[in-house]
């Protein structure tokens, strides 16, 4: 079972930035394929970013492209969400997860190990 632990959530306004961090002690960590999902109240579980083991290849979601960055340092077993430009519509609690799976068609629909998620509080 891989451990994943989210960080870096918090209460931020609007037009803010924020970076979310997700450790793990995993040492195959460089072989995970990362992805950032979010839940906001009373939605469904939306699809954020993705990027492959290697660090090459980042999938965004729509709502998201062009304000979020995702990024890996495997030495440092850590992938990295960088928030720029927040919207009250970008408050959730934010996934991080993890698969082996190289077929990127199916990153966004979910992944096979999760952390316990991190809340974001964009303020209008």
């Amino acid at each position: 079972q891989v451990q994943l632990v989210e960080s870096g959530g918090g209460l931020v306004q609007a037009g803010g930035s924020l970076r979310l961090s997700c450790a793990t002690s995993e040492r195959t960590f460089s072989r995970y394929n990362m992805g950032w999902f979010r839940q906001a109240p009373g939605k469904e579980r939306e699809f954020v970013a993705a990027i492959s083991w290697s660090g090459g290849l980042p999938l965004y979601g729509d709502s998201v492209k062009g304000r979020f960055t995702i990024s890996r340092d495997n030495a440092k077993n850590t992938v990295y969400l960088q928030m720029n430009s927040l919207k009250p519509d970008d408050t959730a609690v934010y996934y991080c997860a993890a698969d082996f799976d190289d077929d990127r068609s199916r990153w966004r629909h979910g992944m096979n190990y999760w952390g316990k998620g991190t809340l974001v509080t964009v303020s209008s």
